[in-house]
């Protein structure tokens, strides 16, 4: 079966995972520092904190908003379900907003008509590396919190996405883009920000045991200043990313060519919708290749592929469909995409020939 997501592994990252577990750094440590100060310079950040994953680092960016208790949050519904539990965690409610059928990405229209008396902050997620409009939301006055999960690598007007709002969260999961396995981080352009999402990564204590041995008084002594879970990363999955760090690059450029290729082969094809390419002042990360079947065949389409051997997937049931959310909200793009996009396989780990015999596989479709 050849899978829908990958990575590309190889001695590079066992070879920092080696000298980490030589020098007996397995928790967080200088591999975690040195991963901090290379992803932010790589990006132009002006701080980098790195977590354990892409969902605790949404977490804490809300918790950073410091929003009233019980505010609104606009959050589009075609996302992950962690964009929503965030906000829920912190102690606010998500509010759905729909997405544009060709982008996948909220719009300003879209997050006016979602607005309530109670809306103190929206989420902006760049759906699968192709950079939301954050720069026209900016004249709402609300502030934003990036989803770049999905953005490792793209841009908007020159800046890298997830640097662009109020804070902004990436995924190194081992599916995305620069994977550790699991891990994540937060950027925000306010040192205060950046200072205390430091703090609150190791359960709000104000100095980490590492960090106050360098004291020669007490260091064993600390402060709490948050009530806050452990969000610590390891040196583990530092000393990957920053081999994978290193690659980015390449697996990119290799990303692109597998979506010039489909969106080659597939211009033809007039049962099939292709995803849409960044615009001019825009760089896409190609996380994933989201087309759309419609009149009802996607289901037909995709058990026709996963009988072929090719694995795909939907990226993601709507939000607002599910009971949890307590959603009464009716947002007609997000349900079309629920019966209509599938995602094709597009990772670092795909083979040339895979890649053509999934051209050859969709061209040959009769459905």
């Amino acid at each position: 079966m050849i899978n829908v997501f990958g990575s590309k592994m190889g001695p590079e990252e066992l070879a920092e995972v080696r000298s980490s577990l030589e020098a007996q750094w397995i928790g967080i440590g200088p591999k975690t520092a040195a991963f901090e100060k290379d992803f932010a310079a790589r990006g132009g950040l002006p701080g980098f904190v790195l977590l354990d994953s892409g969902s605790n680092a949404l977490h804490m960016a809300v918790k950073l908003l410091d929003l009233p208790p019980g505010s609104d949050v606009i959050v589009p519904s075609f996302t992950w379900i962690s964009c929503a539990h965030a906000v829920v965690l912190c102690g606010h409610r998500p509010v759905f907003c729909d997405v544009d059928l060709d982008t996948h990405n909220l719009t300003r229209e879209a997050v006016e008509r979602a607005r309530t008396p109670k809306t103190r902050a929206v989420m902006a997620v760049h759906y699968a590396g192709l950079p939301a409009r954050v720069d026209g939301l900016a004249p709402l006055g609300l502030p934003i919190v990036e989803d770049a999960a999905h953005a490792v690598d793209s841009r908007l007007k020159g800046a890298l996405c997830g640097g662009l709002g109020e804070v902004g969260i990436y995924s190194f999961d081992a599916v995305k883009n620069l994977a550790m396995g699991e891990g994540g981080g937060l950027t925000t352009k306010d040192p205060a920000k950046l200072a205390r999402a430091r703090q609150l990564r190791y359960c709000g204590i104000g100095k980490s045991g590492f960090e106050a041995s360098a004291s020669k008084d007490r260091w064993w002594e600390y402060n709490v200043t948050d009530f806050f879970p452990k969000m610590l990363p390891s040196d583990i999955a530092a000393s990957i990313g920053l081999a994978q760090l290193r690659k980015l690059d390449a697996m990119q450029a290799y990303r692109k060519s597998l979506w010039e290729l489909y969106q080659k082969e597939f211009a033809g094809l007039g049962w099939l919708v292709r995803p849409q390419d960044a615009p001019a002042d825009a760089r896409h990360s190609y996380f994933t290749y989201c087309v759309r079947v419609g009149g009802g065949r996607r289901d037909a389409f995709a058990k026709y592929m996963y009988d072929k051997g090719v694995y795909t997937t939907l990226r993601y049931h709507p939000l607002h469909l599910n009971t949890i959310y307590g959603s009464d909200a009716r947002l007609p793009v997000c349900e079309r995409l629920n019966e209509e996009a599938l995602s094709l396989p597009i990772h670092p780990g795909l083979k040339e020939s895979d890649a053509a015999y999934i051209v050859e596989t969709v061209k040959g479709w009769k459905g």
